[in-house]
């Protein structure tokens, strides 16, 4: 299967060949973990995970790397504010974190990496940007020499003229250029650590090509992806620490996911409009909170109204119908439900191979739905039909995420069934009312 992707650093759909067959390397940018993730954190929670999901499917191996900034100066002011220690503030949300990504839906990634963890190697990957000329110590801080990178600004497409036209320029400013920025940040508040420069933590920016340098012995991968806003500067400056470390853009595809709006406008703390993701799941539901976020392509906004969730809530409870039905017929009828590769779920390989297009995907799900329904109601079930669609819908519901369950009846439950429908028959109501609750209660029907 040919899949495409849209490639953010050539601004083109291109066919998505693997640095190795059949495998494949991706690392997204995660959360700074000093508070309740809000919905805005799940979109590319549930994005990748999707595209992971369906590279699995087709056959490939992904390793999946998303990390924790689990330093930073929001997490200092925070752990001060609830006197806490950092570590305590950022461990518990970091739990919190990898609890909605759950409960939307999502499976943690192969390796969730805590910066913490490689101060040493973020040390030592500062000093060779000292020690080869493309950083320089002022002070006690470190900075980046944006103007040894030639093509700066290639992933975002803003010129180093135009940076330096709007950049404001401090008074009194040590750095050699405004466009500079920090490797190393000269410290003694809140956590830090020593280094030759003396006390002080990591610049953001170079966490994660020490993380991806770690974890990925090539110091190249397929895939970086993160929210839109990630791309300047955060995405520009990694791959400038790159380019001068080992000549390369540290991943052959870029993929950037839009925003997530409330009533068209940008979810923003200073709009106060932010949400956080355990009280929007809280009330209503992992499923229909993925599906909101599945319903746009993963470059377009996507909005959360009232219109879109009372869709999703209804689009859900389709689903959940539908596969009642599919798993009640097939298991009280004469064939068992087998395994094996449907065949009623290309049409819906093929959307998402298409630059991850969820939206189109959905609506080949909702189109096998009306199939389903249409086939269930006939006298005469083609039984194998019947099972094929059940399957492709199953998978389906697997790639996406979306979490749309069915009982696996047991030979009680199928005797309970099988009376409910000889009382129906022999029109006695009162017990097959009875039964037909049993049923209810236990999710068969």
């Amino acid at each position: 299967m040919e899949i495409k992707i849209y490639n953010s650093l050539s601004n083109k759909i291109e066919e998505f060949k693997t640095l190795k067959e059949n495998e494949v390397s991706m690392y997204v940018c995660g959360p700074t973990v000093y508070n309740y993730p809000h919905i805005g954190n799940m979109r590319p929670v549930v994005v990748f995970d999707v595209f992971r999901k369906f590279l699995s499917y087709v056959g490939y191996k992904v390793t999946y790397v998303s990390n924790f900034t689990d330093v930073d100066d929001k997490i200092i002011k925070e752990a001060k504010k609830e006197n806490k220690s950092e570590k305590e503030l950022t461990e518990f949300y970091i739990e919190e974190f990898k609890k909605a990504t759950k409960a939307i839906g999502s499976e943690v990634p192969t390796i969730t990496p805590k910066v913490t963890e490689y101060i040493q190697k973020i040390i030592d990957y500062v000093d060779n940007l000292v020690k080869i000329g493309a950083a320089y110590v002022v002070d006690g801080d470190v900075y980046f020499r944006v103007s040894k990178i030639k093509d700066y600004g290639a992933l975002s497409g803003i010129s180093v003229e135009d940076l330096k036209v709007g950049a404001r320029i401090e008074e009194n400013n040590q750095k050699e250029s405004p466009l500079d920025f920090a490797l190393w940040k000269k410290t003694s508040e809140g956590i830090n650590w020593p280094s030759p420069w003396g006390n002080g933590r990591p610049g953001w920016h170079t966490e994660c090509c020490v993380m991806i340098d770690s974890i990925f012995p090539s110091h190249f991968i397929d895939v970086h992806g993160g929210g839109y806003d990630l791309k300047f500067p955060h995405h520009e400056n990694e791959i400038a620490q790159s380019e001068a470390t080992h000549g390369n853009k540290i991943a052959k595809y870029w993929m950037h996911n839009a925003f997530i709006n409330f009533g068209n406008e940008k979810m923003s703390k200073s709009l106060g409009n932010v949400i956080y993701a355990k009280d929007m799941i809280e009330k209503y539901g992992g499923a229909v909170t993925r599906l909101v976020i599945l319903s746009a392509h993963y470059r377009q906004p996507v909005n959360f109204t009232d219109e879109t969730v009372a869709a999703a809530i209804q689009e859900v409870n389709k689903m959940q119908m539908v596969v009642k039905q599919l798993a009640l017929k097939l298991q009280t009828g004469p064939v068992n439900i087998e395994d094996g590769k449907p065949t009623y779920i290309e049409p819906f390989l093929l959307a998402l191979a298409d630059d991850l297009n969820t939206a189109n995907a959905l609506t080949e799900i909702y189109n096998l739905i009306k199939l389903a329904n249409q086939e269930i109601r006939v006298k005469e079930i083609d039984y194998k039909k019947v099972n094929d669609i059940f399957k492709s819908l199953l998978d389906m519901f697997s790639v996406l995420g979306l979490d749309i369950p069915y009982v696996k009846m047991d030979e009680n439950d199928k005797n309970i069934y099988k009376n409910y429908l000889i009382s129906k028959e022999n029109k006695d109501f009162t017990q097959s009312d009875i039964l037909r609750q049993q049923l209810i209660s236990k999710g068969i029907m």
